[in-house]
């Protein structure tokens, strides 16, 4: 049985620990604390919601914490969460960039800067690893699931292609897979 939150502070409260855990990188922390900690959604939940968070404009932790507050609370559980996704780190950003002006002469500023991108990719590759197990309920299955990752991967990164258009070949593609097999 999954849990729900007590109320509309925890969710806030959850959600400002997470946007302070993954400052960055927030989708492997949000993954880690909403489905294995606070337990308020199982796998298949999260990727689900996560692919909805992912086709809305804005960022897709934000996203999905809306979704999740909404989910509980309504609109008032949507705007809590979205707060706590915000608040801190919007307070921090803004200290972080009047200090920035005074450290960007040194170079290990910049570094730690480049540094910091290099984790995140990482905790949004382990987290990909880690929620494959839920491809298996998946519409399109662990073998076209990951057939389609690699192809965006090759026509974006190596290749160099539009987002926009990898998105609308791939995005597409997958969609129309995902309908065709659903259908009655």
């Amino acid at each position: 049985m999954l849990n729900r939150p007590e109320s509309l502070t925890h969710l806030f409260l959850a959600f400002s620990r997470l946007a302070l855990q993954g400052f960055g990188g927030v989708l492997a922390v949000a993954q880690r604390e909403l489905v294995e900690r606070l337990q308020w959604m199982s796998k298949e939940e999260f990727v689900e919601t996560l692919a909805i968070a992912q086709v809305l404009p804005g960022p897709n932790v934000v996203n999905l914490s809306m979704m999740i507050g909404d989910r509980f609370f309504g609109l008032r559980g949507a705007i809590a969460a979205l707060a706590g996704m915000l608040a801190a780190p919007a307070v921090i950003v803004l200290a972080l960039a009047m200090a920035y002006g005074e450290l960007a002469r040194f170079p290990v500023a910049v570094n730690a800067l480049r540094g910091m991108g290099a984790v995140s990719a990482g905790l949004i590759l382990a987290t990909g690893i880690k929620l494959l197990p839920a491809l298996k309920k998946s519409p399109l299955g662990r073998p076209l699931a990951l057939g389609l990752a690699l192809a965006a991967f090759v026509l974006i990164a190596l290749l160099r292609w539009p987002l926009i258009t990898v998105l609308a070949l791939l995005g597409g593609g997958g969609m129309a897979v995902a309908w065709w097999r659903l259908r009655p």
